[in-house]
């Protein structure tokens, strides 16, 4: 049999095949461990920016030792021991109908089809209570899904911060969620005003000389849709189907 026969050819690219299939299956295995830690470090510094609490040159294990996770039953508005914080993987329980409900279309603004029945959210605390609160936010944009975090400060009314870590909108228009300068623009504005939801991303600019212009944010320019979903999305985790109810309860002490 000749070396360049058609059978001789073929075990050679099957063998080739195997080796390769071989060697990448081992990195992905050997690798798992690495970048499960990275993505959990890459986590934890997207929570520290949303609620502006990330230093430069800080090891993130160091500052995220401030940070408590806690996990909320989201019928009830009250944190839960039944759900380990360490362990609960809150994308995968959405798809959970065990662990996740399904949404009418007409209470579903943020279009994210289930909701958790469980959330975890990130505390700061100090001598005085709660000095910041994160709270983990999802929705639909006009490309992608928009995952992120948004805080607030001690009177839990007022927005510390807000950041996206996830998503596939138009770079340069939608995209601009991730501008920091527009993510600056939601520092200090009021999300509850009396207790009642406030916050507001317009389609175009605030009047800061008009009332209610505290809770309200600047549109994303040539963004309408994604402006849109980042409204609905925000409002939507800070309302009443959302974290409104831990709001409540975390006031009162019933938490």
């Amino acid at each position: 049999m000749g070396n360049d026969s058609i059978s001789k050819t073929f075990g050679v690219a099957l063998a080739l095949c195997i080796v390769c299939a071989v060697v990448v299956s081992s990195a992905a295995v050997i690798l798992r461990p690495t970048q499960e830690i990275n993505k959990l470090i890459d986590l934890k510094t997207n929570i520290l920016a949303s609620a502006g609490l990330l230093q430069e040159g800080v090891s993130i294990e160091t500052q995220f030792e401030q940070i408590t996770a806690r996990v909320v039953d989201l019928s009830t508005g009250r944190f839960t021991d039944a759900i380990d914080a360490a362990t609960y993987d809150q994308r995968k329980a959405s798809k959970d109908p065990a662990l996740s409900m399904a949404l009418d279309p007409k209470q579903d603004p943020a279009k994210i089809k289930r909701r958790v029945n469980y959330a975890t959210v990130y505390m700061v605390e100090g001598e005085q209570g709660i000095e910041k609160i994160i709270l983990p936010i999802k929705g639909y944009g006009l490309w992608s899904t928009l995952y992120g975090f948004i805080a607030l400060e001690s009177d839990l009314e007022t927005v510390a911060g807000i950041g996206f870590y996830e998503h596939t909108e138009t770079p340069g228009l939608g995209g601009e969620v991730d501008n920091p300068k527009w993510k600056s623009s939601w520092i200090g504005k009021q999300a509850y005003n009396q207790g009642e939801l406030a916050i507001t991303v317009l389609k175009g600019k605030a009047d800061m000389s008009r009332a209610g212009s505290e809770s309200q944010i600047d549109g994303l320019a040539g963004a309408t849709l994604t402006t849109r979903g980042v409204d609905n999305l925000v409002r939507y985790w800070l309302g009443d189907q959302g974290f409104r109810p831990l709001i409540n309860s975390l006031k009162t002490g019933e938490a």
